[in-house]
């Protein structure tokens, strides 16, 4: 009986383990396809005295 309530909660998890892992995975993709903006390293300003 144990055992049998063991591979029931187990197969429960695995799915969604794998559903996060899909969610992860796409929300990998949408990133990774995005472009990101230049951002400036330095900005020159002209110094008056």
């Amino acid at each position: 009986m144990a055992a049998s309530i063991a591979l029931s909660v187990s197969n429960r998890l695995q799915r969604v383990a794998f559903a996060f892992l899909c969610l992860g995975m796409v929300q990998l993709g949408v990133v990774a396809s995005c472009t990101p903006e230049p951002a400036p390293y330095a900005v020159r300003v002209p110094i008056s005295r």
